[in-house]
């Protein structure tokens, strides 16, 4: 790779609590352990981030999502750091979130998210988390080596998901070297054996 990677360590994936209404996650945290988080402390929104691998940082640049419910539902704010070494908070009402996106500068390095935290139950929270992986489980490759959900949909004027496009456009039994395509979602690539990219 032809540039500079920055991986964030363990001091940036500490979730807290504040005063009961906002949640702080590090932008390391990974969403599995956020919604762990809000679960254990009876707080509800954040069950679909049970089902998204990734972390905090990622799902802000790509605005992640699954089941109806994106980052952008949850956010109050992000704490960032310019290539100059400012140390930015910027407010959800100046982002602009798309599909699988946002407006903030490609220069920043997110630090941390604020996000909002609403009291429920904890049996309706860890009811719902059951329904959004046993609804996952049924519908993507899980327990196998995959690059997760492939291809972003199209926005276009037909509604059509990505998966009708591939399932359509290219035989479902091809293979790339061990990778191949998903028999139970074909926007997922599994990996056989030794695929590498």
């Amino acid at each position: 790779y032809d540039g500079v990677l920055v991986k964030l360590g363990k001091n940036f994936s500490k979730i807290s609590l504040l005063n009961n209404k906002v949640i702080v996650a590090g932008s390391g945290a990974t969403d599995k352990h956020l919604s762990e988080f809000a679960l254990q402390n009876s707080i509800g929104g954040f069950e679909f981030l049970s089902c998204i691998p990734g972390t905090i940082g990622g799902g802000i640049r790509m605005n992640s999502g699954c089941f109806n419910s994106e980052f952008k539902d949850l956010l109050i704010s992000v704490q960032a750091i310019d290539k100059l070494g400012n140390v930015l908070t910027i407010p959800f009402n100046e982002i602009k979130f798309e599909y699988r996106n946002c407006n903030l500068s490609k220069d920043l390095i997110f630090l941390s998210a604020s996000f909002k935290a609403k009291s429920k139950e904890q049996y309706l929270i860890e009811k719902k988390i059951i329904n959004l992986k046993n609804k996952k489980n049924l519908t993507q490759p899980t327990k196998l080596k995959t690059g997760g959900s492939t291809f972003k949909n199209p926005i276009n004027q037909t509604n059509r998901k990505v998966w009708e496009i591939i399932k359509e456009s290219v035989p479902l039994n091809i293979e790339f070297g061990d990778a191949v395509i998903s028999n139970k979602h074909c926007n997922f690539f599994v990996n056989k054996k030794n695929a590498k990219f």
